[in-house]
Formats: structure tokens, sequence, C-alpha cells
């Protein structure tokens, strides 16, 4: 698979705290690659790296083999890099609709209001909202705003998404409906990153699996190989755990 994103050495420091320790991994088209680590670790100030809403304060992230570090984040929005937040939060005084419509016209792939509209039923017909389109936003349920979230980020058109604890709060028959989207997707060739915590979720949707812990990167390997690693085993459960673990080996 053709690589995609390449990060090398990246940093970010606020004050006098450290949230990113030179980090480097690559991307490759189409793969599913898992995010975790415990609270703190770093993860949702990497992909804020990546997407331009925090500039890096050392290394480099090639995108399609163009430098991005320092671009503004409507600039990489529109390159193809698309993320949702964990704190989902619609326009609420727009239609579920209008909240889709304006990503399409946002990254600049509507010309008009009307084609974004044309677009955005297109995008909440692939996540199950179709028939919520002409709602108020507010009304949605969790499961709904997430799909709504996911949906107004495929109407940027990315090549990369990044997905920020897509599954909190869900219920498992939600997580197994969000994980055969996530999959879909990835089928397209687009290139997922999920930043999560349910390790049952990452066993089961992600190909690859990155390990932060104290903004350090301290795994990058298939989730089955993660799963047995000291240095994970320790960051999650403490040094007597993984001590205990590995004794018993």
């Amino acid at each position: 698979m053709k690589e995609i994103l390449d990060v090398k050495s990246l940093s970010r420091q606020f004050g006098g705290l450290l949230a990113l320790d030179d980090i480097t991994f690559t991307l490759r088209e189409g793969e599913i690659v898992g995010l975790i680590g415990p609270n703190g670790a770093g993860k949702t100030t990497l992909v804020n790296s990546v997407t331009g809403v925090h500039r890096a304060t050392a290394g480099q992230i090639t995108f399609s083999e163009r430098r991005i570090e320092g671009l503004k984040s409507h600039r990489i929005s529109r390159m193809g890099i698309s993320r949702t937040f964990q704190v989902v939060q619609p326009f609420p005084r727009m239609s579920v609709l209008e909240n889709v419509a304006a990503g399409s016209l946002f990254a600049g792939h509507a010309s008009t209001p009307n084609e974004a509209k044309r677009l955005a039923q297109e995008h909440l017909a692939f996540v199950g909202l179709d028939r919520e389109a002409e709602k108020s936003a507010s009304v949605l349920t969790l499961a709904g705003r997430k799909r709504l979230e996911l949906a107004k980020s495929l109407a940027m058109r990315p090549r990369l998404l990044m997905l920020d604890e897509v599954n909190a709060g869900l219920n498992p028959a939600e997580i197994d409906a969000a994980l055969n989207l996530i999959r879909t997707i990835a089928d397209r060739g687009v290139t997922i990153v999920v930043i999560e915590h349910l390790m049952r979720v990452v066993m089961n949707v992600s190909t690859r699996v990155l390990v932060l812990n104290q903004g350090k990167l301290i795994a990058d390997a298939p989730p089955q190989e993660v799963v047995k690693n000291h240095q994970v085993i320790e960051a999650y459960l403490g040094k007597r755990y993984a001590s205990a673990m590995k004794d018993a080996r």
C-alpha cells in the first residue's frame, strides 16, 4: 500500500509540558490504525498537531508528499485530512442536512448550496440518517450525533479520516454498527485512524495499533502483538502488574 502520511520526530510543547516527544510513524492508504494510550498520553494532541489545530514545536509532517506542518487547519482539511471530535457539537439551530451540507461547502467540493445539499443527502444515507435529514440536529440521540459527525467529516471527501472516540457512550449494538461503517469507509481507500479506549474495538477493527504514553510512542505493531507488549501493559496497569505477568510466563 502507498504511504499517505509520514510523521518524523514530531514534538509539541505547552509551556513546560512536553505533550508529544519525538513521535515518528507512517500511515498507508486504506489501512485502519488504532491510536491508544492512557488518559493524558497525547492522543488528541497528536491528532490536533496533524490537522493543524496545534502547530508542532518540532518535526515534520508530510501528507501525500507535501509538507503540512505549520499550515492552518482549513488548508489541511481541504487537502484531504478530516477528523471528528471527542465532544460532539453539531450546529443545533441547523437541520441535520444543513450540518452536513456545510462540510461540503467549507471543503470546496460543492459550488452551490443545492449541490451541497445533494451531496449531504448521499452521506446521510450512507450513515443511516437520511430519514432524519430535515430534523434539527439538537434532537438527535448520542448515537445519531456520532453518525452526524461522521457524515460531516465524509462530506469533506477525506483521504485520511481521524476518528476521536467515535464509539464513546454507545451501546454494543451501536458500536458494531459504527465499526461496520468504518470498515466500509476503509474499503473505499480512505485511511482511518481510530482514537479509542475500548480494546475490544481496537482489536476488532485495526490492522495496526500505535500506543502513546506520556507523549512517547511506545508501540507500533499489529493488535495481537500490542496486547502482549510489556511497556503497554505497564502503561495501562502499572509496573507491579506488568512484572507479575512477565514472571508468570
